[in-house]
């Protein structure tokens, strides 16, 4: 009787090891779609972006003799005949396969004024040297002849190159190669960052203004009125958002309907300019942004029982110390989230600012669609990218370590 009870047991074992098993090569196979999907259209393309920021492919593609020699060059004082010589006819046999453009364009987006060196130098080139090579280049162009030209074309020489993501915070490298922040009139990167995040922490403010009470009016009013004006929070998803956009221009500009109606009943003298600027910035993102404010919050706040400010006031708790001491600490994770939902949404913004806003308001991703769709800088683009995406990663970690990401739950 003991054995059987025992194959029993064991028997049962396996089956619910079995049946575990099932269940979660199960679960697998539903969430198999999913991860390759983020896998295909959302981590490889930003391991893409991230591998765009530093490549440095196109000296060694156009001229491979030239950037194996000057990577065995070690950079001190001017470089020797012989690596003068193989850059100076791989730089000629570069151009009569059109392909001195290549390197030409790589150096310029390190140093203005390189393309034209490069390729004029490429044009001009004759057979045989006069004298020396790097003599003959002097006589072409007297830039030949300092140091930064060869600094940069060894630069340019290495495999990866960190150009992008230094001249994305605002330094660069000398010609002893040395990190050193650039002019002050070319700094303009860290300036653009910071606009970017004062931009977006704004508009989160002002959402979190407008949302909160919108959000608790919702919670407290009973379904039958609270869906229906909810459906009018969400109304603004159904509006494209250049059609949105480009509405804001029309109610901002100096004869809109804002205007109008502020000098109608006398709060204005004349019509102010609340377009093209900071202000029409942040009126239009903030409309844009504000749903994403309330429905965290208002997911939250329906999920919090009235009977604990009630019990509250009934122990002699005045309105606002019951909210403040009861239902406002219930409703932070709401808030966390609405909050940063919002801030990452508003730091990749494009379109908004840059049809409403000045050339004083745009944002670093008009900056990166500048770069990628006007100059093909795609390396400065993703540095830039690169740059947000790491700044966000960095608020994300401090909001987790001072908050607690366990906050974050809607409910």
């Amino acid at each position: 009787m003991t054995a059987a009870v025992a194959t029993a047991a064991l028997d049962l074992r396996r089956a619910l090891r079995r049946a575990e098993r099932r269940k979660t090569l199960g679960g697998l196979a539903l969430a198999l779609p999913l991860t390759a999907f983020l896998l295909v259209f959302f981590l490889l393309p930003i391991l893409g972006m991230l591998g765009k920021a530093v490549e440095n492919h196109e000296l060694a593609t156009a001229m491979p003799r030239s950037a194996e020699a000057l990577r065995s060059w070690r950079g001190l004082g001017p470089p020797p005949e012989d690596v003068v010589a193989i850059v100076a006819t791989e730089l000629k046999e570069a151009h009569a396969r059109r392909q001195s453009a290549l390197v030409a364009q790589r150096l310029n987006r390190e140093q203005a004024g390189w393309r034209n060196l490069i390729l004029s130098t490429a044009r001009r080139l004759p057979e045989a040297p006069n004298g020396t090579w790097l003599r003959t280049l002097v006589e072409l162009d007297p830039a030949w002849g300092e140091p930064a030209i060869w600094a940069g074309l060894r630069r340019a020489a290495q495999p990866w190159t960190d150009i992008f993501l230094l001249a994305a915070v605002d330094l660069t490298r000398d010609d002893h190669d040395s990190v050193v922040k650039v002019p002050e009139e070319q700094a303009i990167y860290l300036d653009i960052l910071g606009r970017t995040f004062w931009i977006s922490g704004l508009v989160t403010l002002f959402c979190l203004i407008l949302g909160y009470p919108l959000a608790y009016l919702l919670a407290s009013l009973p379904e039958r009125w609270a869906n229906p004006l909810l459906i009018l929070v969400l109304l603004p998803f159904w509006t494209s958002l250049l059609v949105r956009t480009a509405a804001w221009i029309v109610l901002l500009q100096r004869e809109g309907v804002i205007n109008d109606f502020l000098v109608r009943i006398g709060l204005l003298a004349e019509p102010v300019a609340l377009v093209f600027n900071r202000t029409g910035v942040l009126v239009a993102m903030t409309h844009v942004l504000l749903p994403f404010m309330v429905l965290p919050l208002y997911s939250v706040m329906r999920g919090i029982p009235p009977s604990l400010t009630r019990a509250a006031l009934s122990l002699g708790a005045t309105p606002f110390a019951a909210f403040r001491r009861v239902y406002l600490p219930l409703s932070m994770p709401g808030v966390g989230a609405g909050c940063l939902l919002v801030f990452i949404l508003a730091l990749g913004y494009y379109i908004t600012p840059a049809l409403v806003g000045g050339a004083a308001d745009q944002m670093i991703a008009y900056f990166v669609a500048f770069f990628t769709l006007q100059t093909a800088n795609w390396g400065m683009a993703a540095a830039l990218a690169t740059l947000l995406l790491l700044a966000t990663l960095l608020l994300y970690w401090v909001y987790a370590r001072l908050v607690g990401i366990d906050r974050l739950r809607l409910g």
